[in-house]
């Protein structure tokens, strides 16, 4: 079922068109992800979805009763109340119904149980009832609870007023809330902004779950690789469609534009043949006719555009004019903090050339402090750091305090090298996309993702063999990452970074470092390298626990060992009805893909007008609609069984 759809919607800026010819389709329980580069217009097309601005042309179609929730990027709650006071705001129509419902409790606590009152109040109160569990009444608060662990907030949080966290907490509350309203299509722009891994992993997991539909905005490739299972391209003022997740959507989009190269060439070639007969035989009378009925044909022809993409982006390599030591940094028992205040330690590990060395861990854990003690701009609590020799160290500030605000994006570089010509200064801004009168923009009038390509503009200028970067892909869009990735995998040095981008760790880590506040963990290889081996260390201890268990309850009384029996037995028990939910949800997905092929094979033009094959498809359609409704029954039964499962074994 399609639950919103855009037809031909155009937006212009002026006499400047942002895009046009946008047609796009939300199906009920999609996973959908528009992706573009910065400036493409992405979060202006999600604000007409939303309903919050109209097209200049084309229309936005929403089906019946459709709910829908929108996430602006950053955007963060602003209020009074505490978190769970605010959260709980979300479930006002659930509080009213339980009031109600308490007072039908103390109506029939005083009528007679032979009048007809009672008997019509108990209805009532029957059907309340039902309504106020069916709605989630009697797990509204697992939920909120549930929810805001998964976003990082412990039980002595909850009466925290809102207005005193921080920017980061804000947006985290907001995305909460939204999910808890569990609206029918979900829109977020950019909801992993602020979040670290562990709460991303959390969120991908709930997203996937999602009973709703799902259109996002994220410059988060691992995300959208686990989320999404089809992406729409806002590239060269257009859309175009695609299935698959990200990586998946970069190899479709390569081979299309491929195959577009090839059949504009081929046609090219043909006009050329068609053109150059025209012009030698058009005067010639023997050969007039042929010509005339080429340049009819060439008259005729559909010809195609020049396949383009919205191809510009930065192009920059890192230097050096001398190799480093071997050893470049030694981190032994440092702890690290402000003002004798400590953030995390004691923490020990090596860094050799050339290694690339990604710092993971929860936000606020003191990692960019810690890249901050290494160049001795923030002291150690205790411990040591030991620089190696020859070092021509480059760093990137995620906070971009390195820039001066009221410098121009030239003088902030030509300042730094006074005796370079401007010609020079001019076209190295301009290979990071500062052309024209950019290069006269004030510092503090830049975006996040100009100032980032600003300092990026920097460090590419002078000599650097050590590389330190604090959180280098915040502010950059898709492309812009890439680039950064190959740059980093061409450079000869050795790099020591800050990242929560999964996706760029994979590209670049040779090394993963996991920051916590007690100490520093090392792993080899990439992120999905330091996963398989965590997940490798939990594994072996839960066996260790269970042998434990086991060896610990043989000498014990049979009394313990009758309990462990149980409680397998229970676990097994509810493994199979799971397993029974869960089969009926495949059958309910396949059922309900079959039915969207059906759906867009009736609105096909030669389909359409062809009355025969529209019945013969309607009576599919009728036949897979009928058996969605008896699996979605049995489905609602088996559910039931498992919660009133869960509730008697909780």
């Amino acid at each position: 079922m399609i639950l919103l759809q855009a037809n031909n919607v155009m937006r212009r800026f002026g006499a400047d068109v942002l895009f046009h010819d946008i047609n796009l389709q939300i199906q009920e329980h999609g996973r959908t992800a528009l992706v573009g580069r910065n400036g493409a217009g992405k979060t202006t097309l999600l604000k007409m979805i939303a309903g919050i601005t109209s097209p200049d042309e084309g229309t936005i179609s929403k089906s019946k009763d459709l709910t829908i929730g929108y996430l602006a990027q950053d955007q963060g709650l602003d209020s009074q109340n505490s978190i769970w006071a605010e959260l709980d705001l979300v479930f006002a129509p659930l509080h009213k119904m339980e009031k109600q419902i308490h007072q039908l409790e103390n109506q029939l606590a005083s009528l007679d149980p032979a009048t007809k009152e009672f008997q019509l109040t108990t209805e009532k109160y029957s059907q309340l009832q039902s309504a106020f569990k069916k709605q989630g009444g009697f797990e509204y608060e697992s939920r909120m609870r549930g929810i805001l662990k998964g976003f990082g907030f412990e039980e002595a949080d909850y009466q925290t007023a809102i207005n005193s966290l921080s920017g980061g907490q804000k947006t985290k509350l907001a995305l909460a809330k939204i999910l808890l309203q569990s609206p029918d299509l979900l829109i977020l722009d950019e909801p992993t902004n602020h979040l670290d891994m562990n709460v991303l992993a959390w969120l991908e997991d709930y997203l996937k779950s999602y009973q709703g539909a799902l259109l996002v905005v994220s410059h988060d490739r691992y995300f959208l690789d686990r989320v999404v299972s089809d992406i729409y391209d806002l590239d060269n003022h257009t859309l175009r469609h695609y299935t698959g997740n990200y990586t998946q959507f970069m190899q479709h989009k390569q081979e299309w534009l491929t195959a577009e190269w090839k059949h504009y060439e081929q046609q090219q070639k043909k006009i050329a043949k068609l053109e150059d007969f025209v012009n030698r035989n058009i005067v010639r009378a023997s050969t007039t006719k042929r010509a005339q009925a080429r340049r009819k044909q060439l008259e005729k022809m559909d010809r195609m555009d020049r396949p383009e993409t919205d191809d510009r982006s930065i192009h920059f390599h890192f230097h050096s004019d001398k190799d480093s030591g071997n050893e470049v940094l030694d981190v032994d028992r440092a702890v690290v903090g402000y003002n004798d205040q400590k953030l995390a330690g004691p923490l020990s590990f090596s860094v050799r050339k050339p290694q690339r060395v990604g710092i993971i861990g929860p936000n606020g854990i003191g990692k960019s402090t810690l890249l901050k003690s290494i160049l001795d701009r923030i002291p150690l609590i205790s411990g040591s750091i030991k620089l190696g020799a020859n070092l021509q160290i480059g760093y990137y500030d995620q906070e971009q305090q390195q820039l001066h605000p009221e410098k121009s994006v030239l003088n902030e570089v030509w300042d730094d090298h006074s005796n370079v010509p401007e010609k020079d200064i001019r076209s190295l801004l301009g290979s990071f996309l500062f052309v024209g009168d950019d290069v006269y923009k004030l510092v503090h009038d830049l975006s996040g993702g100009e100032k980032a390509r600003l300092e990026l503009t920097k460090l590419s200028f002078k000599p650097i063999n050590f590389l330190i970067l604090d959180e280098p892909t915040n502010h950059l869009d898709i492309d812009s990452r890439e680039v950064l990735e190959n740059a980093i995998n061409e450079f000869s040095g050795t790099v020591l970074f800050i990242s929560h981008d999964r996706y760029f760790i994979n590209q670049v880590a040779t090394d993963v470092l996991d920051m916590s506040a007690t100490g520093i963990k090392h792993y080899e290889g990439d992120y999905d390298d330091y996963l398989e081996a965590v997940n490798k260390e939990l594994a072996s201890t839960a066996g260790q626990d269970e042998q434990q268990v086991n060896s610990t309850a043989k000498p014990k009384k049979s009394s313990a060992q009758q309990s462990y029996q149980q409680s397998k037995e229970t676990q097994r028990a509810r493994r199979k009805l799971q397993r029974q939910v869960d089969k009926l949800e495949d059958q309910m997905a396949s059922l309900e893909e079959q039915s969207q092929a059906i759906q867009e094979q009736m609105s096909q033009p030669e389909v359409a007008t062809d009355i025969g094959q529209l019945a013969d498809l309607q009576k599919q359609l009728n036949k897979l609609n009928e058996q969605s409704e008896e699996v979605e029954l049995e489905w609602t039964n088996a559910a039931e069984e498992l919660e009133k499962f869960d509730q008697e074994n909780s």
